[in-house]
């Protein structure tokens, strides 16, 4: 298998947009996993499976935000070498990534499996529904290992230039993961455990059929044991590049987790519509974190092969092609934040927990789309320090101070909390944006074209 595209080359716009339809097509289908689980629990089980879910969903997504960021390194790194033109590297970091990632979730598995207690009552999950969010959290945890892998291979292609081939293997777990969910769940009557059961299987599954897959084709590397090598000065490279990307991922996941522990001091009823309107943020911010996602391999390639100005038309075009997105989703919760409830429940008490929430937090729909464009950039630069401190500002310095605030101001005021994630979302976007600039004329400065 040659390389499907070269990044380097080509009108930029033609490659950003086409780059970025196969990553907003799989983020679609991933985004559905969650969306799946909570819909069929919304319609065949009570209100307190919908908060165990929406809760236990805030756990197992920060762990799955940090096994993306840690495979992110990879897509970078690989990306680069690309640029480079330089294939034993590309091999190299490909052996050391899939042994790392290996280790990365086993590790992670016995972690969730030992401490998700614990998690849920720093979360202060409702009474009603804490046995049934453990033993999502759980259910989900054993199967740490396969998400790994399934990103890590994903992560890989991206890097390598090929953005399509990932979709075939998420089009696969998400097609599983909604058939397991209507037979586990609808049929069987598993109920909680079963939608965890469904996300678990298919993509273990999925997983599977990319390591075989990818053998059959002439791939630059062949997924056996003795090409599985740890290689020091690799390690070092991709935790170099991909700490902090998984801990800025953390820190943004954290933030959220700490909005879920105060909304599920708030009851049921609260708890049930901010997760809700978690599910909305995910397929909201797809059109952004899709082409955020799509830029940072773009730039890598293009930073390796020393084309700068080419990376700040991809920037541009990245933002403007996802901005129309963005916008719809943003003139819908403001004029009928009932019918976006709606579909995940009917309950009143929901509903009108749910709408001066949505109407506040869909700001963030149009504010993530810079911060996120942005913070690709500079990740496909190699400057995963400068997003990882800017997110650690933002979570524990502004989101968590802030909602406390709301929360104390206005007690039980879910409009206000919901106000706080575009305010700081704009914020981290203008200084990303100045430093950026800064860096654009220090490169034009010193003739790098």
């Amino acid at each position: 298998m040659e390389q499907k595209h070269d990044l380097t080359e080509g009108n930029i716009a033609k490659t950003v947009i086409w780059f970025s339809l196969p990553f907003l097509l799989a983020n679609f289908i991933q985004a559905l996993y969650g969306a799946v689980d909570l819909l069929v629990i919304g319609w065949c089980c009570p209100p307190e499976a919908i908060a165990a879910v929406s809760t236990g969903t805030q756990v197992t997504q920060i762990v799955t935000s940090m096994i993306s960021g840690l495979t992110l390194g990879a897509t970078v790194t690989v990306g680069k070498y690309a640029g480079q033109k330089q294939p034993e590297e590309i091999r190299r970091t490909i052996g050391t990534s899939l042994c790392l990632f290996a280790i990365v979730g086993l590790l992670l598995t016995g972690l969730l499996l030992l401490c998700s207690g614990v998690l849920l009552t720093v979360l202060q999950t409702p009474e009603e529904s804490f046995a049934l969010a453990k033993e999502y959290v759980c259910t989900c945890g054993a199967g740490v290992v396969f998400i790994c892998g399934y990103n890590a291979v994903s992560a890989i292609l991206r890097g390598y230039g090929d953005s399509r081939t990932p979709l075939l293997f998420v089009a696969a777990a998400g097609c599983l993961n909604v058939a397991g969910d209507l037979l586990l769940v609808r049929v069987l009557g598993f109920g909680v455990k079963g939608a965890a059961l469904a996300t678990v299987l298919s993509q273990g599954l999925s997983m599977a059929w990319a390591l075989s897959y990818l053998n059959r084709r002439n791939f630059i590397f062949k997924f056996r044991l003795a090409n599985l090598k740890m290689r020091r000065e690799k390690v070092r490279e991709l935790l170099f590049v991909g700490i902090p990307i998984s801990l800025q991922e953390c820190m943004v996941r954290l933030s959220f987790l700490y909005l879920t522990s105060v909304t599920n001091a708030l009851g049921v009823s609260a708890a049930a519509a901010v997760g809700i309107a978690s599910k909305y943020d995910v397929f909201a911010m797809l059109p952004a974190n899709s082409a955020a996602s799509a830029l940072s391999p773009v730039v890598a390639q293009n930073y390796g092969a020393g084309k700068y100005r080419r990376m700040g038309q991809a920037l541009v075009t990245a933002i403007l092609a996802a901005l129309p997105f963005s916008l719809a989703f943003f003139c819908w919760a403001q004029v009928s934040p009932e019918s976006m409830i709606g579909l995940f429940s009917e309950d009143a008490a929901i509903i009108s927990a749910g709408v001066p929430f949505f109407r506040t937090c869909s700001y963030d729909y149009l504010c993530v789309l810079f911060m996120f464009c942005l913070n690709g950039y500079l990740n496909g630069r190699g400057q995963t320090m400068f997003t990882m401190v800017s997110c650690c500002f933002g979570a524990l310095a502004l989101r968590m101070p802030l909602i406390r605030l709301a929360c104390g101001k206005a007690p039980g005021n879910l409009g206000a909390i919901g106000a706080v994630a575009p305010a700081v979302s704009a914020f981290i976007a203008l200084y990303t944006g100045i430093y950026i600039w800064r860096e654009t004329r220090r490169d034009r400065i010193q003739g790098k074209t």
